[in-house]
């Protein structure tokens, strides 16, 4: 107890009670001065001054009072008028009265009628009493505020006011007789609206709330109303006490109808004092109400175009979320409002729209349905306004979303701007979420405070890198972070686009593992063992995980990994298990055993009944059995061929915990020298060295390190340039150079350092040294000394100054050698005047390099997803138009992924970035998605965090059969989790004109001035200003080059007279071939003598298929007896090879050596690439 009293400190001397009778002795015997402050406002005129006028909360009290005084004195007037009886007589206070009926015929006006009124002597008292009040009050006021002129205080209008209604009942007081002299107390009734305007504000000022000027407006206008009404309602009735008597209503009655302009003339005035009455109401009515009237609709037309304000009562009774956009396009609300309320939580949220540019008409419409009018509100206001921030709330607010304008030219000033939005939201509203999207990876660091942020061009060179190398991998991410419902193309007739339409509805969902019906029964089991029973019983397939203690989300982190209850599981399905209903059928169990060894798939009728049906709300889900069998017994093995010499081989058991002779395949964790043993056998001769290593320059701050493939040493930048000999090497194009793999080539305005993302991925440390392909980057304008600093550490990158609309850059850097041309959309072109032609130069340039080379793979990216249509456009295709009306069919039926239907779109050839926004609208309900897609597309590498790849299906692997099989066949060889297949189908296009069916190429070829057949080489080019279209088929002739041909084989001819007659028949043979040469040997030709002119060998021009009879398409993870085709590719999560490296380096190179020599081929090729 005393240690509790030892650390109560005393209460200062001014508080204690004995201090204060006694005073403090402790302070006696100091010299203090004391000294006052602001004296000028302890004089009594000033506090007086500060009580009335100055503080706001006592101000607001007194006006108030006197408010309530003014509707007092009105509400008394009416007392007094409903008393009187002008019948019993009129006159002064206790004088004779003379009676009203005497002078009712009189043709003269009575004026007494109208001087006099029979006061009651309460009445007069309580009115008597209001008016000392309310006059010392004005008067004391005046005192106050009088600054020097006297004059300018007493001709105020409300002073005129006050005096006329508060002397007259002073002077009563010493005069008696005047007690029932008429005083007008209805005029009370104007100043009580100056009070109510006064009270307004001063209630403004003491709560430091700005309420809306439109509100103000809107009261100062009704109280005018009201004010003229009662004013001509009073009046009128008592001047008419002279004339024909009319009531209080009736008098009330004619001013409704002569203020509303009707009119009916059934009560009207009689005498001329009420009439000029009548006309002096009309002409203030004339004066007032319109200039008011005016400011009302300036102020409705500017906060129509502003927004108004977000209602503090909703935003502290309802939740909302705040977008803040530098302009705001239609495509970008309706992508965001379609994503964000696609999520059943998210219904009862408002969406409120920030942004400094006026509401554009296609918003204004859109926003004008119920559907999203009650729902979403638009404030125009910049995010750099506290004012602003405050109208929308924004500290109330559940999330701040700020997105870039990617279409400006100036992508950094964009840049800019985002930042500083972001900073002043994060000052005015700390405790808000902060959803932020970034253009350049350099600016991220400024944003990293955000709680999510997406950089659009890491992601999307990232995507375009794992495209060349997964295919579709722009499609497969695309549909994952898309909210779809599962149900696109179910209606088609085409069996690709029902299968397509179904798998498209899965996404990333995740759930705890203890709570799980789908995982639960896998705890102390291994992952991998768990993925594989899961999808083979429930038909979900586990990604990922993430500890209880490490915040860190790892994708298949392999059998090692010991599934616990408390891990949080990430798993691929339809909907998620919150969502769906388990239906156990035993009865299906006898029937799905004589399917086992079958699994074939005949179509929509025919589906597993382990399979989903997706639905808007549950999903229901039927197993085919309800306990786990040992993996031993399964019957997907094969049993050997009898009367044949070789075994079939079998699919192993997933183990339930690891078994460390059979993790991993080796050649993922082996280093080079297996690479450079292949290859040195192979050629016989020294090979470059790689090693592996973290790369020493990053081109900006915030990049995450990777383990690459590099160089020893870092090789000279005039060694990158691909077309240019130096001091180190003479090669002057790709084919001198002999590449063994196949080139990628990637076209861009500039060397940014988002292209530094494009590379890492394609060199990262778990990709082999044979599968590298050199990386050419074909650029506009020249790159700068850091970016060629930061990629000259990687082997087989080069770089290239030119342009795709110009044949001679691509034939140089080696096309015809490339797999994959990668076409970046140019930021110089994505500033259109019309917003939708910002891809028109991208996408004539794609059609004519499609034409040219057409066994090339291009992967373009456009501006606006809409213009994806136009890639390989075929006007005359009459499967394309049934793709157009059923792209129509879904938009209608409320699908978010219309496009997906679209060839292009569905092979991964085409891809815009714009589709990636939905990734951070659902980081809003699934935090965890960013993160994750990250990890796929290989810009994070968190250690024992999978990566995503791809196997293909040969015909040695079609035993397999279905996909469950080859699920089961990898998890138990190589630890790897299958996610989808990436289909390619053979497909007949039926057109409407068969032999019409190219578009009307324009490629200028300019022939006029050659001479002879030798200068042809050297005006036959491509140049920029040459471009205009070319998207044609290879099965027809086209008018425009077959008129040039005829043109030359003409001139040739005239020439050929001066020949001998062997001439004249060989020009007459060439003019017949010209004239029967198809489109694509045109084409061909071209291509072929700006080879011969470039000096390059035309051997390497290749004339295949152009994959025009050709279908392709993702399949996210299907069904366990989906059928497995020939050229299927699989995309697989492969566990990181580096996890284990460090506690059992040893014991894997051994386990690998016995692989090697185990005669089980299948396991190392069933992973590569």
């Amino acid at each position: 107890m005393t240690e509790l009293e030892s650390e109560v400190l005393p209460l200062p001397p001014r508080y204690r009670f004995r201090d204060l009778l006694l005073g403090d002795q402790s302070f006696q015997s100091d010299d203090r001065v004391q000294v006052e402050f602001y004296v000028n406002e302890n004089t009594f005129k000033e506090r007086l001054k500060l009580f009335f006028i100055k503080n706001q909360r006592s101000s607001l009290r007194i006006r108030l009072f006197n408010f309530s005084l003014k509707l007092l004195t009105c509400l008394l007037y009416i007392v007094r008028v409903l008393l009187d009886n002008p019948e019993e007589g009129i006159g002064c206070w206790e004088c004779e009265k003379q009676n009203y009926t005497a002078f009712n015929q009189s043709t003269n006006i009575n004026w007494s009628h109208i001087f006099w009124v029979d006061r009651k002597t309460p009445l007069w008292a309580v009115q008597v009493s209001i008016a000392l009040i309310s006059f010392l009050e004005t008067m004391l006021l005046i005192y106050l505020s009088y600054k020097g002129n006297i004059w300018e205080q007493i001709f105020r209008i409300s002073f005129v006011l006050e005096m006329i209604n508060t002397v007259p009942f002073i002077i009563t007081i010493f005069w008696p007789p005047l007690r029932n002299l008429f005083i007008p107390v209805f005029l009370n009734c104007w100043l009580a609206k100056y009070a109510l305007e006064n009270m307004i504000n001063d209630l403004h000022r003491a709560i430091q709330r700005t309420q809306s000027a439109m509100f103000n407006q809107v009261l100062i206008l009704i109280c005018t109303l009201l004010c003229l009404v009662f004013t001509g309602t009073c009046g009128i009735q008592h001047l008419e006490r002279a004339g024909e008597k009319l009531s209080l209503f009736k008098s009330f009655y004619f001013c409704i109808v002569t203020f509303s302009t009707v009119g009916y003339g059934d009560v009207t005035p009689k005498i001329w004092p009420s009439q000029l009455l009548v006309v002096i109401m009309i002409c203030v009515a004339l004066v007032v109400l319109p200039l008011q009237f005016e400011e009302l609709v300036y102020l409705w037309m500017e906060r129509q175009k502003s927004g108004g304000n977000y209602s503090r009562h909703r935003a502290q009774t309802e939740k909302h979320v705040v977008l803040c956009v530098s302009s705001l396009k239609i495509d970008l609300l309706m992508d965001f409002l379609n994503e964000f309320y696609a999520h059943p939580r998210l219904q009862d949220y408002y969406v409120v729209i920030l942004c400094p540019t006026e509401m554009d008409i296609q918003v204004r419409r859109v926003l004008q349905i119920p559907l999203w009018s009650q729902r979403v509100i638009y404030l125009q206001g910049s995010a750099l306004k506290d004012q602003d921030l405050m109208r929308a709330k924004m500290d109330n607010g559940e999330a701040c979303f700020i997105l870039s304008s990617r279409n400006e030219v100036d992508r950094t000033a964009a840049d800019h701007q985002t930042i500083l939005r972001a900073w002043a939201v994060k000052d005015f509203a700390p405790n808000c979420p902060l959803y932020v999207q970034i253009l350049k990876p350099e600016n991220k660091f400024h944003v990293k405070f955000a709680d999510h942020v997406v950089c659009e061009e890491e992601c999307k060179y990232a995507m375009l890198a794992l495209n060349c190398v997964c295919p579709a991998t722009s499609t497969l991410i695309t549909l994952l972070v898309h909210t779809s419902r599962g149900q696109e193309g179910q209606e088609s007739p085409e069996q690709w686009q029902r299968m397509y339409g179904r798998c498209s509805g899965n996404e990333v969902y995740h759930i705890r593992m203890g709570d799980s019906k789908f995982f639960m029964e896998y705890e102390g089991k291994s992952f991998t063992y768990a993925a594989f029973h899961a999808h083979k019983k429930y038909g979900v397939c586990l990604i990922g995980i993430r500890r209880e203690e490490n915040k860190s989300i790892l994708l298949n982190p392999g059998p090692r990994h010991i599934m616990a209850a408390s891990d949080t599981c990430f798993y691929i399905n339809i909907t998620k298990e919150e969502n769906s209903a388990f239906i156990f059928k035993q009865e299906e169990k006898q029937k799905k055993k004589g399917f086992a060894g079958r699994g074939s798939y005949d179509g929509p009728s025919r589906l597993p009944v382990h399979s989903i049906i997706a639905s808007m709300g549950t999903v229901a889900m039927d197993l085919q059995n309800t306990e786990c069998r040992p993996a031993n017994s399964s019957k997907l093995a094969l049993p050997a061929e009898n009367g044949s010499g070789t075994r079939r081989p079998s699919i192993a058991p997933v183990l339930e915990l690891a078994d460390t002779s059979s993790l991993l395949p080796c050649d993922l964790l082996s280093d080079q020298s297996e690479d450079e043993m292949t290859q040195s056998d192979e050629e016989g001769s020294a090979v470059v060295e790689y090693v592996k290593g973290y790369p020493p320059n990053s081109p900006y701050i915030g990049s995450s390190p990777t383990l690459c493939h590099l160089l020893p040493e870092k090789a000279p930048f005039c060694c990158l340039r691909l077309d240019k000999g130096c001091k180190h090497n003479s090669f002057e194009d790709a084919k001198a150079y002999g590449f063994k793999n196949k080139l990628i080539i990637v076209s861009a305005e500039t060397a940014g350092n988002g292209l530094y993302n494009f590379i890492v991925p394609l060199r990262a440390y778990y990709r082999s040294r044979k599968e590298l392909n050199p990386i050419v980057l074909l650029l506009d304008n020249k790159p700068e000394h850091h970016f060629l600093e930061a990629i000259c550490c990687f082997p087989m990158v080069y770089y290239m100054e030119g342009t795709i609309d110009n044949l001679d850059s691509l034939l140089q850097c080696g096309i015809i050698y490339a797999d994959n041309l990668v076409v970046v959309d140019k930021e110089s072109t994505m500033s259109a005047e019309e917003d939708y032609m910002a891809d028109a130069k991208t996408i004539v340039n794609v059609q004519t390099m499609f034409r040219l080379f057409p066994s090339l793979s291009i992967i373009t990216e456009l501006t606006h997803p809409s213009n994806m249509r136009f890639m390989q456009f075929r006007a005359k295709d009459s499967y394309s138009l049934a793709l157009s009306k059923l792209e129509k069919r879904e938009r209608e039926n409320g699908s978010n992924l219309a496009f997906m239907f679209r060839l292009p779109f569905a092979a991964g050839r085409v891809f815009s970035i714009s589709m990636l926004d939905t990734l951070l609208y659902q980081s809003f309900v699934k935090d965890y998605m960013i993160t994750i897609t990250r990890l796929l597309l290989g810009l994070d590498t968190t250690p024992g965090s999978g990566y995503l790849c791809a196997m293909k299906i040969t015909e040695d692997d079609l035993w397999i059969r279905t996909y469950g099989r080859l699920f089961q066949k990898l998890c138990s060889s190589s630890a790897e989790i299958p996610i989808g297949i990436y289909r390619t189908e053979s497909h007949m296009f039926a057109t409407s004109e068969p032999h019409d069916i190219r578009a009307q190429s324009q490629i200028s070829i300019n022939v006029e001035d050659c001479e002879d057949t030798k200068d042809v080489k050297e005006h036959w080019g491509i140049k920029t200003s040459h471009h205009r279209n070319s998207c044609s088929s290879d099965q027809s002739e086209h008018p425009l080059l077959r008129r040039k041909s005829m043109q030359w084989a003409r001139r040739l001819s005239r020439k050929g007279n001066k020949h001998s007659s062997k001439t004249a028949e060989w020009i007459s043979q060439q003019r017949l071939s010209l004239y029967r040469r198809s489109e694509r040997q045109e084409l061909s030709e071209l291509v072929k003598n700006r080879m011969k002119h470039l000096g390059l060998p035309t051997t390497g021009y290749d004339e295949m298929n152009d994959h025009q009879n050709t279908l392709s398409y993702v399949l996210i993870n299907p069904p366990p007896d989906t059928r497995l085709e020939l050229n299927d590719i699989v995309y697989l999560i492969r566990s990181d090879p580096l996890a284990h490296v460090a506690n059992d380096g040893h014991s894997r190179k051994s386990s690998c050596s016995n692989k090697l020599g185990s005669g089980n081929p299948e396991t190392r090729d069933e992973t590569q690439l």
